[in-house]
């Protein structure tokens, strides 16, 4: 399990990637089209660190690889609706590109502390 210094950036980090989302969302006009791309961005993007904090009180090390995947899947289906949102909102191409990226490197994270996990079972 992650110490103390890495579960407080990673925690904050989640948390601040999703109010960024958030705030994203808050200024686009919703529209029948993207609708229904920004209620599933919301979703996924803010369960990454709900799940994450799920992990953090994981009740074994087994209990925190699965929450620490869900995190993973989240934060992979969040890049998705990014993607997605991108096309129907080309007027924020800029802060979606910084979301993306973002998001990539919390998969990136999250594939890690996975697979540093499985190795010392």
């Amino acid at each position: 399990m992650p110490n103390c210094s890495e579960k407080y950036d990673l925690e904050e980090r989640t948390a601040k990637f999703g109010e960024n989302i958030l705030r994203l969302c808050k200024t686009i006009k919703f529209s029948t089209l993207n609708e229904p791309i920004i209620k599933q961005l919301i979703r996924s993007a803010t369960s990454v660190g709900a799940n994450y904090m799920e992990a953090v009180g994981a009740s074994s090390r087994k209990d925190f690889l699965n929450k620490i995947f869900i995190c993973k899947k989240e934060i992979q289906e969040t890049k998705h609706w990014l993607r997605m949102l991108s096309v129907v909102a080309d007027d924020l191409a800029d802060e979606l590109r910084l979301l993306r990226k973002e998001a990539q490197e919390l998969t990136l994270i999250f594939h890690k502390i996975a697979n540093s996990t499985k190795a010392k079972n």
